[in-house]
């Protein structure tokens, strides 16, 4: 059982904290979300993630509507306590696209040039 308490993380002015979601795998970055304490909790005991929608203020159970589900492999917390970065078992597509990544489908191309003074 992973052991993590919600006063491990310092959460923004909202309630809330940006959770990173990373394929256990292969170690690619699958998507970007929010949870507030709550939804931490029912992530580390149920072994599920779950979320906190801003924009629907509730809560969402990832895979519980597209089954594609996330199996919680890991969860840690950055060195300030405000982010939290979780690794899973992904089943099916991590994006509501259908992409296997919401990062897949829209780069900003590559920085190229010398780097300044440091």
């Amino acid at each position: 059982m992973i052991k993590i308490e919600p006063d491990d993380v310092r959460f923004d002015d909202t309630g809330l904290v940006p959770v990173v979601i990373q394929d256990d795998a292969n170690g690619d970055v699958l998507m970007l979300a929010y949870m507030n304490a709550e939804a931490l909790k029912r992530t580390v005991t149920e072994g599920r993630v779950t979320f906190w929608s801003r924009s629907r203020q509730s809560y969402w159970r990832k895979g519980d509507t597209s089954g594609h589900i996330q199996l919680v492999k890991s969860v840690f917390v950055d060195c300030d306590a405000d982010s939290v970065l979780i690794r899973v078992d992904q089943v099916g597509a991590a994006c509501h696209t259908g992409s296997r990544s919401c990062f897949e489908t829209h780069s900003v191309g590559t920085v190229v040039g010398e780097r300044g003074e440091q």
